[in-house]
């Protein structure tokens, strides 16, 4: 087994790509390195890449984000462009779909890729989102390898903890290669005692 290397200049970038990093960490190389330090996880991990294979700075295009401002939200209202979840919008949601109502992932993502359609579409769209999160498992981003590591490592071990789960993953991001649970990162329990 690999030992997670250092994150510094020296490291190349494949070796780089193999082990799991924090997303603080990457921010603190780019802090200590001159890259531009906003962005995604995988935006981060593609900037540092870049930087360690070319020495390089790669170009970072910042997109301002132009917010409307949009007065009152009927179910008529077009939704705008760029879309920020703003009390506004919960205020308007919670009136047609009750208190129940929250902004998750999968609807924030919706209105997002849906500039132009209607409130009435969204709140339809809302109750679809719902309905197909019961019936089945749903896709949680590449981003959160944590979150979909800790779920699929319950799926496969009922009666472990939280607390398994974590020393699991720990053992597993410490390796080189994915990061995605396997029945052999139990190893990780032996002599452990909880």
């Amino acid at each position: 087994m690999s030992v997670r290397p250092e994150l510094n200049k020296d490291l190349d970038a494949k070796t780089f790509r193999e082990f799991y990093y924090l997303k603080e960490e990457l921010v603190d190389f780019c802090r200590e390195n001159n890259l531009y330090v906003s962005g995604s996880k995988i935006e981060l991990t593609e900037r540092i890449a870049y930087f360690l294979e070319t020495g390089k700075v790669l170009k970072t295009f910042v997109k301002r984000k132009v917010t409307a401002n949009i007065d009152v939200i009927t179910e008529d209202t077009k939704i705008e462009d760029n879309i920020i979840c703003s009390e506004k919008h919960r205020a308007f949601f919670e009136e047609k779909i009750g208190k129940d109502f929250s902004f998750n992932v999968l609807f924030q993502k919706w209105l997002k890729n849906n500039a132009g359609k209607t409130y009435r579409e969204a709140i339809k769209a809302y109750y679809q989102i719902l309905e197909e999160k019961k019936k089945g498992k749903t896709t949680i981003d590449k981003q959160f390898e944590y979150n979909t590591y800790i779920r699929d490592f319950f799926e496969d071990n009922e009666g472990k903890s939280l607390e398994h789960a974590i020393i699991c993953w720990k053992y597993k991001k410490s390796l080189k290669g994915h990061n995605r649970y396997e029945k052999s990162d139990l190893e990780a329990l032996k002599n452990k005692e909880l």
